[in-house]
């Protein structure tokens, strides 16, 4: 059932996406649809390693890219529930010794706002720190505006919350997110760094000419980006999230909840100064590791994953429990979405042009 309440077929959806791989020239796809929380279907098109022609397959272990951090932020508030963490107390508190005299955060003793810094507004990007310091002119780490201030996604804001939550615990992020969400959802081909398991099933990612980049053989986890996962695995975790089965209710409607309003004109670069009422009819918002809008078929909360060779997508509708993943080991990823999204399910309302996505003219099914 889709969002409009008509239907489509398993087959009608695979043609959709064997004609979307085709004019995005994506390497490999893994689609999975959620209806009323469960999921109704799921396939994988194109191959994970061209050299040898190996198919993609449900299984195959790829980069999950910045979805890992909803994730991470499911993890941070199952630590809150259990009184480990606390969103709105400083991050430094959980600090044995000043920020900025860790190696990372030696360029922050300058400006003693690092001090106002709290685990939600890192998960909300609200933090002020650019989403990757070698992007900035100096490539030093800097405050940008007033913590809590205005939204600015800032993966630097993730690996600082790391570094809080295994300071805070004692705990690697890797042991904790597979004790208390990898092992409890059956999620057996998920990891934040490379294991030997992987090797029989694994994905290479792919730039824009088609050209190979490997696997993303990860060492050590990173909690804005690291996650290995499968189309497979990753869709038990949507489905928890959309079942409300990973946090108590009230935590649940705390990730989903605006935390902060969205006024830039888009989505990157983050720091950019223009502004745009443009998506205030859709109360374009991020709550905590989720961005949110609101459309004619009620709340929806979305996330991209975006790396060299690796383009993935979710959106889930609340009310109806619907949604779409799209996992993709191609730089040409993003070029699938407005297809998959309004043909599967009858999604219209993804505001393409903030998250930098083309919609171009598509094909209905």
């Amino acid at each position: 059932m889709r969002l409009d309440g008509t239907r489509i077929t398993a087959s009608q959806a695979d043609a959709v996406a064997v004609r979307a791989i085709q004019q995005a020239r994506v390497t490999g796809l893994g689609v999975v649809v959620f209806n009323r929380g469960s999921i109704a279907y799921v396939n994988t098109f194109g191959e994970r390693d061209t050299a040898d022609h190996k198919p993609l397959t449900p299984d195959t272990v790829m980069s999950a890219a910045s979805l890992t951090k909803c994730v991470f932020v499911v993890l941070v508030l199952k630590l809150v529930e259990q009184g480990t963490l606390d969103l709105d107390q400083p991050i430094v508190s959980y600090l044995p010794r000043p920020l900025p005299e860790y190696d990372r955060y030696r360029d922050l003793g300058a400006d003693t706002r690092y001090r106002q810094i709290t685990l939600r507004m890192l998960l909300d990007h609200s933090s002020g720190l650019p989403n990757w310091r070698w992007l900035t002119d100096d490539s030093k780490l800097r405050i940008f505006f007033p913590p809590g201030s205005r939204f600015a996604y800032s993966g630097e804001g993730i690996d600082l919350a790391q570094m809080v939550v295994e300071t805070g615990t004692g705990h690697s992020v890797e042991d904790l997110m597979r004790e208390q969400i990898f092992q409890p959802l059956g999620m057996t081909r998920t990891g934040m760094s490379w294991r030997a398991q992987f090797d029989d099933d694994y994905a290479n990612g792919y730039d824009e000419h088609g050209k190979s980049l490997g696997p993303q053989r990860r060492s050590r986890p990173d909690a804005a980006g690291g996650l290995l996962t499968t189309l497979h695995d990753y869709a038990l975790f949507v489905q928890a999230v959309l079942r409300g089965k990973l946090l108590h209710g009230k935590s649940t409607a705390q990730m989903f909840a605006p935390q902060i309003r969205i006024t830039s004109a888009r989505e990157f670069p983050t720091l950019a100064p223009e502004t745009t009422t443009a998506n205030d009819s859709i109360r374009l918002s991020y709550g905590l590791g989720w961005g949110l809008y609101w459309s004619p078929r009620g709340e929806a909360f979305f996330k991209e994953g975006h790396d060299d060779g690796w383009r993935n997508y979710v959106v889930c509708f609340a009310e109806s429990q619907s949604g779409v993943l799209i996992m993709t080991n191609s730089s040409n990823g993003e070029d699938l979405y407005a297809p998959l999204l309004e043909n599967l399910i009858r999604d219209t309302y993804t505001p393409y042009e903030w998250e930098g996505f083309r919609r171009g003219n598509v094909a209905r099914n």
